[in-house]
């Protein structure tokens, strides 16, 4: 459209029933667009919920171990390790030392080790085993394949629960609306409110 003073262009707005809307405020000359500014509004919320929605979000659960651990505990703690890693979550593995146990850290190296090598099919090592204060701390983190397939089943629990809702849904369109149905169409009132001004 090119350059035109500003009261020109709120009364083009004003013509045809839309906004006047900044874009480039720090531009020379600033850059406006005509636009139903409401609507614009609620487009870009809809738009982040779904992204907020499609994210994945990395969870860290931690795993605390003693350097003389019983077998049976062992094999315990390794089976919530394995289950974690089985759902797509990162496993923060940390060894306590108390007393005497500190001067002897190859313990809890060794244990580090062998339960880095008992699940090496469902995850790696993000985070090599170091010491830090009286714990030694090691960081694992499940291999694509089973983030994948894990971010997948999530996915289909998901869809199931969905359902559901649409099934809800159905007796509102043969009489009364549905309260999210109402909540939309008060949506969209408001919108159109906030464009006419």
């Amino acid at each position: 459209m090119g350059i035109v003073p500003l009261e020109r262009a709120l009364q083009l707005a004003a013509d045809v029933d839309l906004d006047l809307v900044e874009v480039a405020p720090m531009a020379r000359p600033p850059v406006c667009k005509l636009m139903d500014f409401g609507k614009f509004k609620y487009e870009s919320a809809l738009k982040a919920r779904e992204a907020r929605r499609n994210q994945q979000q990395t969870v860290i659960k931690e795993m605390k171990l003693r350097p003389k651990i019983d077998p049976h505990d062992y094999e315990t703690k390794k089976g919530h390790v394995v289950r974690f890693l089985k759902a797509g979550d990162k496993v923060k593995v940390t060894i306590m030392f108390r007393g005497r146990e500190q001067s002897r850290p190859e313990l809890g190296y060794r244990l580090l080790r062998r339960l880095e090598s008992e699940i090496t099919e469902l995850g790696y090592v993000e985070a090599a085993p170091k010491q830090d204060g009286r714990n030694m701390i090691m960081v694992l983190a499940p291999h694509r394949a089973v983030k994948a397939s894990a971010v997948a089943a999530t996915a289909s629990r998901g869809a199931g629960r969905e359902r559901p809702a649409e099934e809800s849904a159905a007796p509102a369109a043969s009489g009364t609306p549905a309260a999210g149905e109402t909540a939309a169409a008060g949506e969209t009132g408001v919108t159109a409110d906030t464009g006419g001004q």
